[in-house]
């Protein structure tokens, strides 16, 4: 095993869920289909399918043909009735201090009377509903209603501009929209009816608008259009039971945007079968759940993430969810640690961008807390670097607990290269292809490379959570993701694998950079950059260079207090040409407050391109706000 490796101790594989994970890699390996098939079987299906795989039509796969379900009886329904009947299935903490606890038992009540109201909205299968809500519990509730009632749901981040839901709604053409009256956000309200009022001024496919209570500020409602959800629930039509609607395992469960790093976001579709059996699989192994956890997702469920891994993958495998509203350091940088001494969070999974974001506030914020009740952490959403890596396993993790580091994209629904507990771990690889899955790093014209060298990465074998098409955009999608490498999905991520089989993420293909005839990833030099000790976030970018055909130009963000200054800027220079190499030297470092990142946490780098380059900076809908 080369390298820095961190080894799983005993009693961790012991207790693994999945214990020997080369033994079911190999198996996986020799039947994917087979293995999924499997996984498959441990759900429940109102009638069964005739064909695992359906690949007569690639790239447009189909899964579990002819076999009917419906994901909400599977997160759900098959758990009121069972053991989990009273289990807690979500706890919720509002940002000013609100909280509740929703059992599998009451969640299905409340998720039954959503769908009662929506349904009188004359919603009904295969209609688009378009969800803006906050990360409160009415979220959760819209979600499976919406999935009960076999309609489309499509989760805007709350937090997006008039403009961005406008043209979500309307390319949706969404007949109903869920929002809130304001979201509690460091200690402000945001207007979220407010944005929903300019965004609807013209978008003539929605009938209705259903606003949450949340901040209680006044809020202009339309008498003909608008319904507050409190009114709606006391009434005659949210009594009663709704039956969960029987789809076919290839019917659209939602539609999620992503936002891409050049054009218009993509309009990803997603379908109740494929992608209940990936989730659930991949949550299942990686997580390594067991009955007693608290699991905490910290997205938000506008993003895949959340969909997958706060509202469904919890649900499908019966376990309690924690959902908290508000950021990591209002009001002081300690509020997650809190949450989950408090709480008792048994695994925490968020993103490198947050991580690094309170590695700035040093050790002590977080040592004030009993975090003993962590046994997993995991790390989502673009490569962690290995000084990131260090101290979220050191600090929060207290060495013991392993970090799940998983790679996967909107598009796949599911993890697709991650660890499993049970095997040695690399800081700053995302660890290898989830089972059945297998990666091929290639050059520009097809070819594998060697072992060590960077390529593009590629999915060799279609996998159950894949998305099926863009919406209303098939030409768009074989283009975008199977025209390159015919057969082979196109992840778009530079990557490469080493001798152990280890996959390690560059990072964006279009973000790295070729200099003087050397490939450099934007991830490699970062990281870098970052492991300066004044140096708390940094991006990277090419800039055309007569004589290196590119040269580096780095953007940095340094700790409070510290002087930004041409010496400092010097040391930094050199600084990365020690750690990394001299070609990797930035010709030029530029302090910077912030920078541009979609509210998921991925660096724009194309942004930041267009800014030194003096270009437009083209569709911003999904950049988070300053």
């Amino acid at each position: 095993m080369q390298g820095e490796v961190w080894y799983p101790s005993d009693d961790v594989v012991a207790a693994a869920v999945v214990p020997d994970h080369d033994a079911l890699a190999a198996a996986a390996a020799a039947d994917p289909v087979g293995f999924w098939a499997d996984r498959a079987n441990e759900l429940e299906w109102f009638e069964p399918w005739e064909k695992t795989l359906d690949d007569s039509n690639a790239p447009f796969f189909k899964w579990f043909t002819g076999a009917r379900t419906n994901i909400v009886h599977n997160a759900v329904d098959r758990h009121i009735s069972g053991p989990h009947k009273n289990k807690l299935a979500l706890i919720w903490v509002g940002e000013n201090g609100d909280h509740a606890t929703y059992s599998y038992f009451a969640l299905n009540r409340e998720v039954e009377r959503m769908a009662n109201v929506i349904r009188s909205m004359g919603v009904r299968k295969g209609d688009r509903v378009t969800i803006y809500l906050p990360r409160i519990p009415e979220l959760h509730f819209a979600m499976l209603a919406c999935a009960k009632l076999g309609a489309v749901h499509s989760v805007v981040f709350a937090g997006y501009s008039a403009d961005a839901l406008h043209d979500r709604v309307n390319a949706s053409e969404s007949k109903l929209l869920i929002t809130a009256d304001g979201a509690w956000i460091n200690g402000q309200v945001f207007p979220l009816k407010g944005i929903v009022d300019e965004a609807l001024r013209f978008s003539p496919s929605v009938e209705n608008v259903i606003v949450v209570r949340r901040t209680g500020q006044d809020v202009t409602m339309d008498a003909l259009r608008d319904h507050w959800y409190h009114d709606l629930v006391a009434l005659p039509i949210a009594k009663g039971r709704c039956e969960t609607v029987k789809m076919d395992a290839e019917d659209p469960l939602f539609i999620l945007y992503t936002s891409g790093s050049t054009g218009k976001p993509k309009a990803i579709v997603h379908t109740h079968g494929g992608y209940m059996v990936g989730v659930y699989a991949t949550m299942k192994y990686v997580f390594d759940l067991r009955e007693e956890d608290r699991y905490w997702c910290t997205a938000d469920p506008g993003w895949i993430t959340g969909h997958s891994y706060l509202v469904y993958g919890p649900l499908l495998n019966g376990a309690t969810a924690f959902m908290y509203e508000g950021g990591p350091t209002y009001p002081y940088p300690n509020k997650w640690w809190q949450l989950i001494e408090y709480y008792g969070i048994t695994i925490f999974y968020t993103a490198p961008t947050a991580i690094r974001s309170l590695m700035r506030f040093g050790d002590a914020w977080v040592n004030r807390h009993d975090l003993s009740s962590l046994r997993l952490l995991g790390s989502v959403g673009e490569p962690i670097n290995p000084e990131a890596w260090r101290w979220f396993h050191r600090v929060i993790g207290k060495e013991r607990c392993p970090l799940m580091d998983t790679w996967w994209q909107t598009e796949t629904g599911a993890f697709q290269i991650c660890p499993t507990p049970s095997m040695p771990l690399k800081p700053g690889s995302a660890g290898k292809p989830f089972f059945g899955q297998a990666v091929e790093i290639l050059d520009e014209e097809g070819r594998p490379v060697p072992a060590g060298q960077e390529g593009l990465l590629v999915l060799t074998n279609p996998w159950p959570a894949m998305l099926r098409t863009l919406y209303r955009e098939d030409e768009r999608y074989v283009e975008s993701y199977w025209s390159k490498f015919p057969g082979k999905y196109l992840a778009g991520d530079a990557a490469r694998v080493d001798e152990d089989g280890y996959v390690w993420v560059i990072g964006r293909s279009d973000d790295v950079i070729k200099v003087s005839g050397h490939r450099l990833g934007t991830a490699e030099v970062e990281s870098a950059l970052v492991s300066h000790p004044v140096v708390t976030e940094a991006a990277a970018i090419g800039l055309p260079h007569e004589v290196k055909g590119n040269a580096i130009h780095a953007f940095v963000v340094i700790k409070p207090g510290i002087e930004p200054t041409l010496e400092l800027g010097e040391q930094i220079r050199q600084h990365v040409g020690a750690q990394l190499s001299p070609i990797a030297k930035p010709d030029t470092v530029e302090f910077v407050y912030s920078l541009p990142k979609t509210r998921s946490g991925k660096i724009m780098r194309r942004v930041l391109k267009a800014r030194a380059l003096g270009q437009d900076e083209g569709d911003l809908s999904t950049l988070e706000a300053d």
